[in-house]
């Protein structure tokens, strides 16, 4: 079943995925899950974790600016710098 739900949220989109982990740790904030459903979507919060990680990453390599030259002229690209 594991792997079953790792496929499942593989396919999730990022607004999905955080709003599904949200929920998730909502329902364990508030205490009132038995223990084994706890683990149960403690690890799926994990596994929807990692797809934001990972939705975020490869949102942020596509994110570059333009490189301009003397006169203006876009010249190339070069990754984002956010410090």
């Amino acid at each position: 079943m594991a792997d079953s739900t790792n496929n499942d949220v593989k396919k999730l989109p990022f607004e999905r995925a955080i709003e599904e982990l949200e929920s998730i740790v909502k329902r364990l904030e508030e205490g009132k899950v038995p223990l084994e459903e706890s683990v149960a979507i403690y690890e799926r919060g994990e596994t929807l974790k990692r797809r934001c990680e990972e939705l975020l990453a490869q949102a942020e390599a596509r994110v570059s600016k333009l490189v301009l030259d003397a006169s203006g002229k876009p010249t190339g690209t070069q990754p984002l710098d956010v410090d």
